[in-house]
């Protein structure tokens, strides 16, 4: 899909599909122009046949730079929810609706930039794939931009977080991206609707 001058990972993705394949291509995508500054793709880690896949927004500075998923802060607050929640770690699949690394500098720092929706278009392949592998039980989408991907533009996070909908044989609980929690100005607040939210993805299965 040609879109905005990105031409999508469709044509990267490999012959072979599993994971480790998946992931090796994946590492050359150049799909959208967010690899020319990234530092690496940050592909999805997780069993092949997770009952959970949760899927973020994209790589944060701490993700691109160690080459995995949700390292930063906001995985600290994800680890947290998801032991509190009962979830086990080693059944979760966990990957972003956007691959690369999206910011701007800020004198040597760099702040992240919510990824375009074209972006979120082309990286796409990646993640349909990667559902199709692991063939989970339940996806908990991570904020508004995996919302957007997995669920359609006119899904409100704010309105049907926590409730179960239907995402082809699985089932989609949604819930607001942990760096939220690290943002809100009542962190504990943020952080118990968070986790009351993950709770239902747990006992939906």
């Amino acid at each position: 899909m040609v879109k905005d001058g990105n031409k999508g990972a469709a044509e990267f993705l490999p012959d072979q599909l599993d994971l480790d394949s998946l992931r090796r291509a994946a590492a050359s995508c150049q799909g959208c122009g967010l690899y020319r500054n990234a530092t690496q793709t940050v592909f999805g880690e997780g069993p092949q046949r997770a009952r959970f896949m949760l899927v973020g927004e994209e790589p944060g500075d701490q993700e691109d730079r160690r080459g995995h998923p949700f390292v930063g802060p906001a995985g600290r607050i994800l680890d947290k929810g998801l032991e509190e929640a009962g979830i086990e770690r080693d059944d979760v699949y966990v990957t972003n609706a956007v691959k690369h690394f999206s910011f701007v500098l800020r004198g040597k720092r760099r702040i992240h930039q919510k990824p375009t929706a074209a972006e979120v278009d082309a990286c796409h392949p990646w993640l349909d794939a990667e559902l199709a592998l692991v063939r989970p039980e339940v996806v908990v989408v991570l904020g508004a931009t995996a919302a957007r991907a997995l669920l359609g533009r006119e899904f409100r996070v704010t309105h049907h977080r926590g409730e179960p909908v239907p995402l082809g044989d699985a089932l989609a609980v949604a819930t607001v991206h942990p760096s939220a929690v690290l943002r809100a100005p009542d962190r504990d607040q943020a952080y118990a609707g968070f986790l009351a939210d993950l709770k239902v993805a747990a006992q939906v299965v």
